[in-house]
């Protein structure tokens, strides 16, 4: 059984998600790939330790500060792959961003290979169910392009903002998947 809880964002709703004892998503509303890694009903139950930690977590985010993740119990449902891409995206200070191109080449040392594609890393960056706590809006591309937010530009420019992270060095690309 799984259970949702909304929370009330500067940046909009976001709905949570547990598998009964970890939080398995947390989604800004209308982002793409909403929900995608729950594949049975969610039944609201606010009450759950696990959504209280993250509300609690998130609400020390939102007031500018840089809450710790111990307490956070996160299980995101994914790959292999996925879930050593996502492990490197807790690994960003905050504050910081990195390339897509710098955490494909640890994936690829990691996995004692020559190279990675920082086109899959992108990839699996993009469908990180855990929205802002996996903070995958740290992730720019190497030209300063802020392509490839499922949560949209505008809501990355403000996380990124929020942490204190000069933004105007970033600009948003004429196409790409996130616009």
């Amino acid at each position: 059984m799984h259970y949702s809880h909304r929370y009330a964002s500067p940046i909009g709703p976001l709905l949570m998600a547990s598998n009964g004892r970890h939080l398995v998503g947390l989604w800004m509303e209308g982002q793409k790939y909403f929900g995608a890694t729950v594949d049975e009903p969610l039944t609201p139950d606010p009450q759950r330790q696990e959504f209280k930690n993250a509300s609690v977590w998130l609400d020390a985010y939102f007031s500018g500060k840089n809450p710790p993740l111990a307490g956070l119990p996160l299980a995101p449902n994914g790959t292999t792959f996925q879930q050593a891409v996502w492990r490197q995206l807790l690994k960003i200070p905050y504050g910081e961003t990195t390339t897509y191109g710098a955490i494909a080449n640890e994936i690829a040392r990691d996995m004692k290979r020559a190279h990675m594609s920082g086109q899959a890393v992108g990839g699996a960056v993009g469908h990180n169910p855990i929205s802002i706590i996996i903070p995958c809006h740290r992730v720019v591309g190497s030209s300063g392009s802020l392509t490839g937010y499922a949560g949209g530009l505008q809501k990355k420019i403000r996380l990124l903002a929020l942490e204190g992270v000069n933004t105007v060095k970033f600009f948003i690309p004429n196409k790409g998947t996130a616009l």
